[in-house]
């Protein structure tokens, strides 16, 4: 997999370790012409070498909703 952060559409996959803690394992090009389920499992082939397998847990979260989500500010005291 490719350290260059892919332009236009694009996955940041995670895996789950035995921990509880989620490991990123980088970016992935959305793959067009896919439907959405089958382009997250292919985000998950690349990301993980091929390695995933039935019973792992992996998360593949669009990059644009990634970026959302890690906008917050913290509370007023």
């Amino acid at each position: 997999m490719s350290t260059d952060a892919p332009s236009g559409p694009a996955f940041v996959v995670l895996k789950l370790l035995p921990d509880g803690r989620w490991e990123i394992l980088g970016e992935v090009a959305r793959r067009r012409g896919l439907p959405a389920r089958a382009a997250r499992a292919a985000a998950i082939h690349e990301a993980s070498d091929g390695k995933a397998k039935a019973g792992d847990e992996y998360a593949a979260i669009l990059r644009s909703e990634w970026r959302v989500a890690r906008d917050w500010w913290p509370p007023d005291d």
